[in-house]
């Protein structure tokens, strides 16, 4: 749950007009999935938002070499690569209790699926605080393709399977976002 008593939204409606609110509650147990070029609209969703959507913009992501690239210690680090990914009949939906997931395609087509995690079974391969995640056998309740310069943003509350692409490579950024500082 993400609380602010100072945040303001505004839109821009059809006719020009705008629809502003304050002293606003907000609840992320659903997913994001957006275009790089409209990063700034969740900038005050997280305090290291505005830094990770800069790392996006700022490094030659088609050049970067794969593998983990820090960007603020612990609480904001990127993982770099380039891989084929599983069969709709292979994937395995996950969740992450330290970390929001800022997922953004470099090149290719990575087909991601989602599931409110309140709405998952039991897991079946429990949380490991190692590597950050559990792992469920429910099938998702969405599929959603993500093309070349999006992204996707995953809170904890979000049970999801990214790169069930097949045989098809993808060039991908994770950006893992500390969920507490």
């Amino acid at each position: 749950m993400f609380v602010s008593n100072t945040l303001v939204l505004t839109k821009d409606c059809d006719k020009g007009q705008k629809i502003s609110a304050s002293l606003l509650t907000l609840n992320f147990s659903t997913m994001v999935l957006d275009k790089l070029a409209n990063a700034q609209r969740y900038y005050a969703l997280h305090p290291l938002f505005e830094k990770a959507f800069s790392y996006l913009r700022d490094t030659n992501l088609a050049t970067a070499s794969t593998g983990v690239h820090e960007i603020d210690g612990k609480n904001l680090f990127a993982i770099v690569s380039e891989a084929a990914g599983v069969t709709e009949q292979e994937y395995k939906l996950e969740v992450h209790r330290k970390y929001i997931d800022i997922q953004y395609v470099v090149s290719g087509t990575d087909r991601m699926g989602w599931k409110d995690l309140a709405k998952c079974d039991a897991p079946n391969d429990p949380y490991n605080a190692e590597r950050d995640a559990a792992f469920f056998p429910d099938k998702t309740s969405s599929w959603f393709d993500v093309p070349t310069g999006s992204f996707t943003i995953f809170y904890p509350d979000d049970a999801h399977a990214a790169m069930v692409t097949g045989e098809n490579i993808v060039r991908k950024v994770v950006l893992k976002i500390a969920v507490a500082r």
